[in-house]
């Protein structure tokens, strides 16, 4: 499966389906660095809703865009946490450098 790119204010919405595996997370990278660059968006927010695997792979995908959006001051998000995804973001430190928030609109209300 591929993941879903969508622009919602100056935020980045990923929405990642299926296993986010060295392969998800490759293509992940390459999308979202063309966002990223040249643009007004200074926010990511990573949709798990539909993810049902998360890899090393995701974490040091993760922690590149929570790289890019620092320098523009922007945040990193985390929306419809599953109890496998929360496990490896707070056993990775994950929790440290981004947000959770219940779903994608509350996640904009916040910035």
């Amino acid at each position: 499966m591929s993941p879903l790119f969508e622009i919602r204010k100056n935020f980045l919405v990923i929405k990642v389906k299926g296993e986010l595996d060295h392969f998800m997370a490759d293509q992940i990278r390459l999308l979202s660095d063309t966002y990223l660059e040249g643009t007004r968006i200074h926010n990511v927010i990573f949709d798990f809703k539909d993810t049902t695997f998360m890899d090393s792979s995701g974490i040091g995908m993760i922690m590149g865009r929570y790289k890019q959006v620092k320098r523009l001051n922007g945040r990193i998000y985390a929306v419809h946490v599953g109890p496998a995804v929360e496990r490896i973001i707070n056993i990775s430190g994950l929790h440290k450098l981004l947000r959770v928030a219940r779903n994608v609109d509350e996640a904009l209300e916040e910035k």
